[in-house]
């Protein structure tokens, strides 16, 4: 069995991998909010490593790490040749996907289908971890369709573990690839996590790490007490915000949370640089339309950059308008509260 790293069981927090969302955009801009947690890609199906434009594809900045890549496919061979090459592009883990429903990831024969195949999925593991000298994870589910949940996780995890699989993230639901759309997948099997709780008393040496449904630093610090790891999926993307308290709150840092105002300022370079290599505004902004969800100005944050972002040649301005509007309803709605009773919500809106 391949060696393991010792030093993998530091990623307490990961932002999970989502398709059209865990872009380079929004992995650059989480990574302004918190530089412990770990971060994912989108999956990226191993012959388009292979035989694809893998500058477009693979190439990450620096400041990005801890940064994993998702893979999806099959093939042993594939996906170690695939590993390899991410490899050398600097990712810090390697995950297979062993959970998408999709149906056109199902055509391909990986994703969550793969739950009927262990000993297949331990095979590609084992390949995988030995073309490469990084951790090498897997994502799953707790089964597929009429699966019993008992055994089909068990079976696939003695299955990677035994090949030498660092980690195994489970969302803590079935996939339903029979009668349940993608989207459906992510709400109506109901969640399990004392399933993935019994697979951490049964295998006390290896990480095991939760996700599906957690929303809040709160709820990830209670799995934190029965697992290795909490990841965070549209939470992490919908309310960004929680982010900027991960590495104070989870890691024990002891600097102040990263202030919002600031970095969304320190963010505007960035965008100007992406503009100018013939990036999309609308597309760069995506990610931070849920930064002040919730707070006084959110709601004017997320229709400017949503309508005036979309428009050809918008360039970073839009997003300084937006966050100008911000600025001037909180601060309307810090004085409306000078002088009333309530003190606490005075300084709750202008912490926030």
């Amino acid at each position: 069995m391949t060696e393991k790293h010792s030093d993998y069981w530091k990623h307490k927090i990961a932002v999970a991998p989502m398709m059209d969302w865990t872009d380079r955009y929004c992995r650059v801009f989480h990574r302004r909010l918190t530089r412990r947690a770990l971060l994912y890609t989108e999956m990226i199906v191993a012959d388009a490593v292979l035989h694809g434009d893998r500058d477009r594809l693979l190439a990450i900045p620096e400041e990005e790490h801890p940064v994993a890549i998702q893979l999806g496919g099959s093939d042993p061979e594939k996906l170690g040749r695939a590993a390899r090459i991410a490899a050398d592009y600097g990712y810090d883990e390697i995950n297979l996907n062993v959970g998408c429903p999709s149906s056109r990831v199902r055509a391909g024969t990986f994703g969550a289908c793969l739950m009927r195949q262990p000993l297949l999925v331990g095979d590609c593991v084992s390949a995988m971890a030995a073309a490469v000298r990084l951790p090498v994870s897997v994502k799953c589910r707790i089964g597929v369709d009429d699966q019993d949940p008992e055994a089909a996780l068990d079976e696939l995890a003695g299955a990677v573990d035994a090949a030498g699989a660092e980690a195994i993230w489970v969302h803590a639901r079935k996939a339903w690839l029979d009668g349940l759309s993608p989207k459906e997948n992510r709400d109506v099997p109901p969640l399990d996590y004392n399933r993935v709780y019994r697979l951490k008393v049964d295998r006390p040496g290896v990480f095991i790490g939760i996700n599906g449904g957690v929303g809040t630093l709160g709820e990830a610090a209670d799995h934190l007490n029965r697992v290795d790891g909490a990841m965070l999926g549209r939470a992490a993307y919908q309310t960004p915000a929680l982010l900027s308290a991960v590495d104070r709150n989870v890691y024990g840092e002891t600097s102040s949370a990263p202030d919002l105002h600031e970095i969304v300022v320190d963010f505007l370079p960035q965008i100007d640089r992406w503009l100018a290599q013939g990036g999309r505004l609308g597309a760069m902004v995506r990610p931070l339309l849920g930064l002040f969800h919730g707070t006084p100005g959110g709601r004017q944050w997320r229709r400017i950059l949503s309508m005036e972002g979309s428009r050809p040649g918008a360039g970073s301005e839009v997003v300084e308008r937006a966050l100008s509007a911000v600025r001037r309803i909180r601060s309307a709605a810090v004085a409306d509260f000078v002088g009333k009773p309530s003190e606490t919500d005075v300084s709750r809106i202008a912490a926030s």
